[in-house]
């Protein structure tokens, strides 16, 4: 249920027609292949419930989410769509899988062990993809694993396999060596499945060159507006706006500290705009660098109003953050209003850059206090 945005110290707006416009980008990326789409962790934190129709309209067809409680989640607004499990199989899942017409991707021999039992209490062949570790060290059998898989025929006999997938490590960085490395091992080891439709392009490789995505892209931060690729401009579209609300305005003098800890004296008199948003909220304590260990070199992020930039000041709390509004004429702006924290202004990115983390964290970490209202 949405919180009364009367009612609410932030809100998030989501706007749906940019993520169909970037997944029609990323669709036209990835070449010849399919275009997927990745909505763990509720969407990127957007609502699965309302991603995944959007994309659906737009023309996806196949989706990921990482547990099968997002399976379900999944099938209540698409009944038909593939769906696959990227966290694999586990143990007791296989009914609750089933049942929901889902698919797991198996990453080791235990798991191909177990869906291959479920198979036979089916009587028949249940579809799934398998996994390769390429070398990211992660999820996925090894080269020699598969060749041992594929060498039991019997229990090949009991996979109905629609994918055979790999994940890459650094394809965020353009020309990593070891993003071909992992493709031409990956090619390599395709040749052990052959005719089995192929997968490794995340949101980077796809952006980067569509000969990574094989037969099927599966792009994840980049539907959401998030950077994919490093030092080049972002091109997709922000799709998340988060704001909050101004709940109180104080006029401080040269020399008071603000917030906890004193950590901030402010050289100028001034005005600051104190928004009812926190950390309670996915609003990092870091995005203040305010006594934050190791977090010295960046600058506190910036917030937006009306064309002007507004510097944080002082430490991000629980429920309360300040910017320094100075600059705006008292006139123009007033408790009660809205400032932007991230979106069409100041990228989610640039927000986590200052945090220290990057942008997948504070979307998929964002709180629940928020009234939310869905665009485009």
């Amino acid at each position: 249920m949405s919180i009364d945005p009367d009612l609410a110290g932030g809100r998030l707006t989501i706007d749906l027609g940019a993520l169909a416009r970037n997944w029609t980008l990323l669709d036209e990326r990835a070449g010849n292949a399919d275009c997927g789409a990745v909505v763990k962790a509720d969407g990127y934190g957007c609502g699965i419930e309302h991603v995944v129709p959007a994309l659906a309209k737009a023309g996806c067809k196949t989706f990921f989410v990482a547990v099968p409680e997002e399976g379900r989640k999944l099938r209540s607004v698409a009944s038909d769509n593939d769906c696959y499990i990227l966290n694999g199989l586990f143990p007791k899942a296989a009914k609750f899988v089933i049942e929901n017409r889902l698919r797991p991707v198996l990453g080791s021999l235990n798991q191909v062990e177990l869906w291959a039992e479920a198979s036979r209490e089916a009587g028949r062949p249940l579809p799934c993809a398998i996994q390769m570790d390429s070398g990211m060290t992660r999820l996925g059998l090894s080269f020699e694993e598969l060749e041992q898989l594929v060498a039991d025929t019997d229990l090949m006999a009991l996979l109905d396999i629609k994918l055979f997938m790999t994940h890459y490590a650094c394809a965020d960085d353009i020309g990593h060596p070891k993003t071909e490395t992992q493709r031409e091992l990956f090619k390599q080891a395709s040749q052990l499945l052959p005719n089995v439709p192929r997968s490794a392009a995340n949101s980077a490789a796809d952006l980067q060159d569509a000969g990574h995505a094989f037969d099927l892209a599966r792009p994840g931060i980049a539907l959401y507006g998030g950077e994919a690729l490093n030092n080049i401009d972002n091109p997709v579209e922000p799709v998340v706006t988060l704001e909050g609300r101004i709940n109180q305005i104080r006029i401080a003098k040269a020399g008071d500290a603000v917030g906890y800890g004193a950590a901030e004296t402010l050289k100028r008199s001034s005005r600051i705009a104190y928004l009812s948003v926190g950390y309670a909220d996915g609003y990092h304590r870091a995005t203040s660098n305010m006594g934050v260990p190791m977090r010295a070199v960046s600058q506190p992020a910036s917030a937006a109003f009306k064309g002007y930039i507004l510097k944080g000041v002082g430490r991000v709390s629980m429920d309360v953050c300040a910017f320094d509004m100075t600059d705006i004429p008292p006139d123009e702006i007033a408790e009660g209003d809205w400032v932007e924290l991230f979106g069409k202004t100041i990228p989610v990115d640039d927000v986590a850059r200052a945090a220290g983390t990057i942008g997948y964290e504070l979307l998929t970490g964002l709180g629940h206090r928020y009234s939310r209202t869905y665009v485009g």
